[in-house]
């Protein structure tokens, strides 16, 4: 029995090395520099709208009723030399302007592709440049939305090129703006963009037809991104491709859809987009009608491609007749009201789940609820946090007053197992029959100390993804040095936080929080009853240190937490350990 609870103890440090290791390792490996393009294979619209076959080794584009497909994103070389505003300046544009977003929409092809958000930025300072989360094709890192037509052989139809024409100059909240063109031969195309006072754009599209043919026409919306985003990496967190069809959430790494190309699927309601650890940029088509949406992935030179798409179903525009698509992207942070409000207002099928609130939803979106409800009283997240964890211990008080009191028990036998040990060392089974008959003499149960904690764990787990992937905590101050909670504590043991002028290395930014977790995370050790045998013991003494190191780096809000939740529960079992005359020494022994 011994010798498998050793091997499981190491089995469970080796691992624990490895992922420590793992996520410091991504966490510090700069990106790959983006390679420019060096051969045109991407795949270009023609005039007619017609999409030509792909190139040799690309995606060919998806196919929809009738065989109509929709446009992938044009390949086009960023040039070293151009920056961002240079690219921006080169088109005409209408400007975007609301309370929470500044950017532009180009006039060629109607693309929506620049879009900073005036919330949010880059580092602390107030001054700071905005977050930008949508970027022109040419630069590295492009980064756009696109919507359109897709029509039959023949019909011609605006397209990546297509210079549009517009009176307005700003498109705001109280002020939509409509970009028209004419084919020529008969279609009149207009594309109306309204946006709210967040971050969700209405964009809705009509097509007359002035001549005598009928025309067949499907809609269409892409988000394309050049490069692969740094990301944050961690098993806890989805960064990638993701969507909603038929109310079932498809989560899509950027590494499972380089494998496997492209993915569709058909659905009413859903959506469709992009996400990074806070932002967000989806498309959210008509949720009454049928649609096909796909994820995709190509190259383009050594540039890794990704999009995703919808096609709508198919209409017809008579002779003297119009038609009508009205489409949503949403563009900005994943605030989770914000989220539960378009879900409700606009009847977006469980966009909510864009927030990684992971598989104890139902755990996890109250503890969302409360935190903000704290924040909002208290206008300070890491009192929030402290708040909370003190609420979910009373909630749990009697489980836990279960577990300690167990322990507490285990604890008052020390003294006798010892006696046990000692003269029954060399022989395990008698050593082991001993045991059993103490446990009976004094009515202890080893394992009833283990099932409150069990039930106690996916609870503080849905607490630990709240903290984890919540926005209101980035750029979110306590107190003292930490004036960030999403970054990890920026003081270090090892240059006498900050008295010696010396920056340590990464792996030694071993701060005050991280400490102080570390030593918590001691006593509370030295509280449990201690294993029998010497080598586990000295493995559980080593643990402490072990974590100290690896969750050092992890987010400062996450770090007060758990030297919080330790102190808390070393309250707990010492009052319980008082009560049943466990006192000074004995208690850590």
């Amino acid at each position: 029995m011994i010798d498998n609870k050793n091997m499981i103890l190491a089995i469970v440090l080796s691992v624990a090395i490895l992922v420590g290791f793992q996520f410091y390792f991504d966490a510090t490996r700069p990106p790959p520099p983006e390679q420019p393009q060096t051969a045109a294979d991407g795949t270009q619209p023609a005039a007619n709208g017609a999409i030509p076959q792909p190139a040799q080794g690309q995606v060919p584009a998806q196919t929809g009723a009738g065989g109509l497909q929709i446009p992938t994103a044009p390949s086009v070389t960023p040039s070293i030399e151009s920056t961002r505003l240079e690219i921006l300046a080169k088109n005409n544009r209408i400007a975007i302007n609301t309370p929470r977003l500044h950017g532009s929409i180009a006039l060629r092809g109607g693309r929506i592709d620049d879009l900073t958000l005036a919330d949010y930025r880059e580092t602390l300072d107030p001054e700071s440049a905005e977050i930008i989360l949508l970027s022109p094709k040419g630069v590295v890192g492009a980064y756009y939305a696109q919507f359109g037509w897709v029509g039959a052989p023949g019909v011609k139809v605006p397209d990546q090129d297509t210079i549009w024409s517009s009176t307005a100059k700003t498109l705001s909240p109280d002020q939509p703006v409509t970009l028209t063109w004419d084919n020529g031969v008969g279609l009149k195309f207009s594309r109306t963009y309204s946006v709210d006072a967040d971050y969700m754009f209405t964009i809705t599209q009509q097509v007359t037809n002035t001549g005598s043919s009928a025309a067949a026409l499907n809609p269409f919306g892409f988000v394309s991104r050049r490069g692969t985003p740094e990301t944050t990496n961690f098993y806890i967190l989805h960064e990638g491709l993701l969507g909603v069809s038929d109310g079932t959430l498809s989560e899509i790494d950027y590494d499972d859809i380089k494998d496997q190309g492209q993915i569709k699927q058909t659905s009413t309601g859903g959506w469709i987009g992009i996400t990074d650890k806070y932002w967000l940029a989806a498309l959210v088509p008509d949720q009454k009608l049928s649609a096909a949406t796909r994820f995709l992935h190509r190259t383009e030179g050594l540039v890794d491609m990704y999009q995703v798409d919808f096609l709508g179903p198919q209409q017809v525009v008579g002779a003297n007749a119009t038609i009508t698509s009205m489409n949503h992207f949403f563009a900005g942070a994943k605030e989770v009201l914000l989220l539960d409000k378009y879900e409700e207002g606009y009847d977006v099928e469980r966009i909510d789940l864009a927030i990684d609130i992971g598989w104890f939803n139902f755990l996890t979106k109250p503890m969302f609820y409360a935190l903000l409800w704290l924040n909002k009283h208290v206008l300070n997240l890491g009192v929030s946090i402290l708040l909370l964890t003190v609420g979910i211990k009373l909630v749990l008080f009697p489980l836990a007053n279960k577990s300690y009191t167990s322990m507490s028990k285990m604890k008052k036998l020390a003294p006798e197992m010892t006696k046990l040990r000692e003269r029954y060392g060399d022989d395990k089974m008698k050593l082991n029959q001993e045991m059993m008959g103490l446990y009976k003499k004094e009515k202890v149960n080893p394992a009833s100390g283990c099932l409150p904690i069990l039930v106690q764990i996916p609870v503080f787990f849905a607490l630990y993804k709240v903290l984890f992937v919540t926005i209101e905590m980035r750029h979110a101050p306590f107190f003292g040095w930490i004036q960030d909670l999403s970054a990890p504590d920026p003081t270090s043991l090892f240059n006498l936080f900050g008295l010696i002028p010396f920056t340590p290395p990464e792996f030694l930014m071993i701060g005050v929080w991280p400490l102080i977790m570390g030593i918590s995370m001691y006593l509370q050790q030295k509280l449990n009853p201690q294993p029998t045998d010497p080598l586990q013991a000295k493995i559980f003494l080593f643990l402490p240190l072990m974590f100290t190191f690896m969750l050092a780096r992890f987010p400062a809000g996450l770090v007060i937490y758990w030297a919080w939740n330790n102190s808390l529960s070393m309250l707990q079992q010492w009052v319980i350990m008082r009560r049943m005359g466990i006192t000074g020494k004995q208690a850590l022994q």
